[in-house]
């Protein structure tokens, strides 16, 4: 059948008549290409220029120049106010600061979120950072140094709700009386309830929040967003 049931023409018919076109357009540009163009190059060109070397030979010359004065003048157009000099004692190479998202904090382990945490205290100047969370940490995952010598105990949950009030309280029976932490802090990804914000603020701990996570983790030093004042 040349033709199928919606009218449309045979795709075998079709291919085929697509490639004798094809074809006859390439004999064409092939003709084209092979007869007209050659000719006009071996044989118009090659006439011009040998009836008229001079002119040829200066307007060849005098195209270059043009050309290369057009090109000097883009990229001088291109190139200004990119370039200037600067003394090399005003170069100052600001060193990267480490921050994280709360996406990748949520990611990873409850291990790698404990390291990211010390990882956080390095970066803002205190001294010897160490994970020292496990079995039988008794409530302090990260310890620390503050710049006033006091020592930081961190713990630290990754929990996906926020920490309740039993959490809070078993960390305020460790973190002073068993391990002396001068600055103890809790830190919940998710946040804390509302009873465990109150226990905390009745018995001096230091909660970090969502929101304060988030600023800490994003570059601000963890006492400015506690609004701890340091001697340091």
């Amino acid at each position: 059948m040349v033709f199928e049931e919606d009218g449309s023409l045979d795709p075998l018919l079709k291919f085929l008549l697509y490639a004798v076109i094809a074809l006859a357009v390439g004999k064409m540009l092939w003709k084209w290409l092979t007869e007209d163009v050659m000719r006009w190059i071996t044989v118009d060109l090659w006439r011009l220029v040998a009836g008229h070397p001079w002119w040829t030979a200066l307007t060849v010359v005098g195209g270059l120049t043009l050309l290369l004065l057009l090109v000097g003048l883009l990229s001088g157009l291109s190139g200004a106010g990119a370039y200037q000099y600067v003394d090399e004692a005003e170069i100052v190479d600001e060193p990267e600061v480490l921050t994280f998202k709360l996406k990748q904090l949520a990611s990873m382990s409850a291990s790698g979120f404990e390291q990211a945490c010390a990882d956080l205290l390095a970066r803002d100047g205190f001294r010897q950072p160490r994970r020292v969370g496990g079995a039988g940490d008794l409530g302090a995952d990260v310890t620390a140094w503050d710049g006033d010598d006091r020592l930081v105990i961190l713990q630290c949950k990754q929990y996906s709700s926020p920490v309740g009030s039993g959490h809070v309280q078993q960390f305020n029976g460790t973190a002073r009386p068993h391990h002396g932490a001068d600055v103890p802090i809790m830190i919940a990804l998710n946040g804390f309830t509302q009873p465990a914000t109150d226990f905390a603020r009745r018995h001096a701990l230091l909660l970090v929040s969502r929101r304060e996570l988030r600023l800490w983790a994003h570059g601000q030093h963890l006492y400015e967003v506690l609004g701890i004042e340091s001697a340091a």
